[in-house]
């Protein structure tokens, strides 16, 4: 029994002997033969961007790009030989007295949109103000020179028209209503280096007052826009337009992040009147509205803030001739509220001269309704 037991323990001896020496010298006999797949590498940064979703506008820029066009303007002006004062008026005279100021021309920048295929553009007035020559230059590099349709300073939009085959016309947006928060693109050529488009999102919807035309309905973006991007297009992550960029505010002269455009629409009707008849024909009804503040609540002893009070009234103008005086406040035209004197001037704008409409007032301390027939807005004139 002794002698078996011996001989059980040096066989297991042996055995583990030649285990331990297998699996030092050689693991892989060992394997079961199904072997656990290595774990893979992490993929490094620039291989998990790649492999995400990229966010592109390059379809809507591609879209609207060939309806931007460059502008570029010429005039002569006549500028003084001689260091005149800070004055306006002396400038202008020194300008206009012979010896004293030489010819000399002017040139400037700025942007356009082709809004048809027959080769209209729309663009600011400001751009193309008093110029002696229009000169265009297309994305694909074609240029031409451009004539002059017809322009509103009241709105500082203007046309042109170029003669120019296989011309791209932009799509407007239409039904497709811009809101706060969408993003926008700026197609232009700012400071003339040449077509650059920025983005941004709409910060603002139908701001007023801000002393750059006579009737102001921006739409207020921070996508960048420079000194010769006026005239240019805004438009829609689509490419399709939404607004002609005009004005910037900038303490700088650069962009400071608010710019203003006006809305598509507006400036496609005015673009259609134009078209159509070379000018703008907009209601009028020779007064000058005028806020009502809490002071002057308080003086007409106003139990509301709504309404305008007529600080003046032409004389044998078409307030006049219906009845409205000096001091009459104005709360309704037709069925419809009036808020202050921008939205006045907005009601009255669409109205077809010769339309009727019915006023209602406040006088003395009563509510009257009176009947006004609309006039034709004269034409502003320009020095």
């Amino acid at each position: 029994m002794r002698r078996l037991w011996l001989l059980f323990a040096q066989t297991v001896t042996i055995c583990l002997g030649i285990l331990f020496i297998v699996a030092t010298l050689r693991p892989d006999w060992l394997d079961s033969g199904t072997k656990t797949p290595a774990p893979a590498p992490s993929p490094t940064a620039p291989e998990v961007a790649a492999s995400l979703p990229q966010a592109s506008y390059a379809a809507a820029v591609a879209q609207a790009t060939p309806s931007v066009v460059n502008i570029y303007t010429s005039k002569h002006v006549n500028v003084p030989l001689i260091p005149t004062p800070a004055d306006p008026e002396l400038e202008r005279l020194f300008r206009e007295i012979p010896g004293f100021s030489r010819r000399k021309e002017s040139t400037s920048l700025g942007s356009g949109v082709i809004v048809r295929s027959d080769g209209y553009i729309l663009t600011n007035y400001h751009v193309v103000e008093a110029a002696d020559a229009i000169q265009v230059a297309l994305s694909d590099g074609r240029e031409g020179r451009a004539e002059l349709v017809g322009a509103d300073p009241e709105s500082d939009l203007a046309v042109l028209k170029v003669n120019l085959p296989g011309l791209h016309s932009i799509a407007f947006n239409g039904e497709h209503p811009v809101r706060i928060g969408d993003v926008v693109l700026a197609i232009g050529n700012p400071f003339g280096v040449g077509q650059t488009t920025t983005m941004g999102i709409v910060s603002g919807l139908g701001r007023n007052r801000l002393g750059i035309n006579i009737y102001e309905n921006f739409i207020q973006t921070d996508a960048a826009i420079n000194p010769g991007n006026s005239g240019g297009a805004l438009i829609d992550t689509s490419g399709r337009l939404v607004g002609i960029n005009t004005a910037i505010y900038s303490e700088t002269g650069g962009s400071l992040g608010i710019g203003f455009a006006i809305p598509a629409q507006a400036a496609h009707t005015i673009m259609e009147q134009i078209i159509q008849t070379g000018t703008v024909t907009r209601g009028w009804l020779g007064i000058e509205p005028q806020d009502i503040t809490p002071d002057l609540a308080r003086a007409f002893k106003l139990q509301q803030d709504d309404g305008v009070i007529v600080a003046s009234v032409q004389r044998n103008g078409p307030a006049w001739r219906g009845g409205l005086r000096v001091g009459d406040i104005v709360l309704k035209i037709g069925e419809e509220p009036v808020v202050d004197s921008i939205g006045f001037l907005n009601q009255i704008a669409p109205l077809a001269p010769g339309q009727a409409v019915s006023l209602t007032i406040a006088r003395e301390g009563k509510t009257r309704d009176i009947k006004v027939e609309i006039g034709t807005r004269p034409r502003i004139r320009r020095p």
